[in-house]
């Protein structure tokens, strides 16, 4: 791979197809896989992951607002969108691209139904969303008398699936959580099938849960930070490809003396003769603040730098005493070599923050 000359985010397509075919891996043939590419592809970029996941086989996108989803049908993308949390402003944007929506409590649900009559159109796919303890959205057990009445009466819809969402299945210390919410979801969805006589897709499973809960993949699974590269977990991490590589340069260098100060607020004092790097990449391209005064090293020439000082809106300091470098150098911020969890760890976070939050002004270049 060519080095880095300006910041970048390396994307690997190649990594991207080695992590779902190990996903696949762990399901049964019949199993239906959807691909979740909301926010960016968590930072990545969402038309190309897409269209290379298309390639791949995937049967079903999800993001999280309609925008993404016609993003994707802009960009060529046939296969079928789930829109895991549709505002009511967006139902006919919705539903002239041909996207699927999450319907998770009667609100939601009359405000669909209204947009379809205005549309006239019938039996318009749709997904019940049921919250089984992660308390974010979904119908309740408590809600699934009224809303298998109202479902069969409602001729403008058809039920394409039903899913709920685990809430730590990465989490040992959860085990029984995680099977208390599948138990109820398995409950939840006997009686909303038998009543309506429907055979919906059923699907429960994250990540997490298709590498640690494999036996309730059931009809279909869905896989965000796996695709990318992290499975939350080292032995699964070990075998899965990080997606992103940031890069950038060196822009100049600074010979300190004793007592000199870098960057904003003097946040940094050498206490000897030191010698300083800056970069062109700050907290506008989604490397925060969190990330300076000592806490977060990046990779120069393979040996690990701390960013000193405060983090800047366009640039970052970083301590590169004693490592071999010159102007131009090539700076790796996360990659295979450097992982975005190793990195996020250092600021109190998680990956998907780290990633999800790279700018869009960071240049995208893709590895075929």
């Amino acid at each position: 791979m060519p080095e880095a000359q300006e910041t970048v985010l390396e994307i690997d397509l190649k990594s991207l197809e080695h992590n779902y075919r190990f996903l696949r891996s762990k399901l049964r043939p019949e199993t239906k896989f959807l691909s979740v590419v909301k926010a960016f592809a968590y930072g990545s970029d969402s038309e190309q992951v897409a269209l290379k996941l298309q390639d791949l086989g995937t049967d079903y996108f999800a993001v999280a607002y309609v925008q993404e989803g016609v993003a994707l049908r802009k960009a060529g993308i046939t296969k079928p969108i789930l829109v895991l949390h549709p505002q009511v402003i967006n139902f006919e944007t919705l539903i002239e691209n041909n996207l699927e929506p999450s319907i998770y409590s009667f609100r939601i649900l009359n405000e669909f139904v209204s947009a379809l009559g205005r549309k006239e159109t019938s039996k318009y796919p749709i997904h019940i969303k049921f919250n089984t303890g992660l308390n974010r959205l979904g119908f309740g057990e408590k809600d699934l008398n009224g809303l298998i009445q109202q479902l069969k009466h409602e001729s403008a819809l058809r039920v394409v699936s039903i899913f709920s969402h685990l809430a730590a299945t990465e989490d040992p210390k959860e085990t029984q959580f995680t099977k208390n919410q599948i138990a109820l979801f398995e409950k939840i969805s006997l009686e909303f099938c038998s009543k309506l006589e429907l055979k919906p897709l059923k699907h429960i499973l994250n990540t997490s849960g298709i590498l640690n809960y494999a036996y309730a993949q059931y009809d279909m699974v869905r896989s965000g930070i796996g695709l990318y590269g992290y499975g939350n977990d080292p032995k699964f991490d070990s075998q899965l490809k990080p997606i992103a590589t940031l890069k950038t340069i060196i822009s100049q260098i600074h010979l300190l003396d004793p007592n000199e100060s870098v960057g904003y607020n003097r946040a940094f004092i050498s206490e000897s003769a030191r010698m300083s790097a800056t970069l062109p990449i700050g907290h506008a391209d989604g490397i925060g603040r969190q990330y300076g005064r000592g806490k977060t090293y990046v990779l120069v020439n393979q040996k690990l730098a701390p960013i000193i000082g405060n983090v800047c809106m366009d640039m970052i300091m970083i301590d590169v005493t004693g490592i071999p470098c010159k102007e131009g150098d090539e700076v790796i911020l996360f990659g295979p070599q450097l992982s975005a969890h190793q990195v996020a760890v250092t600021a109190n976070t998680i990956s998907y923050e780290l990633l999800t939050g790279i700018s869009q002004r960071v240049k995208r270049i893709f590895v075929p």
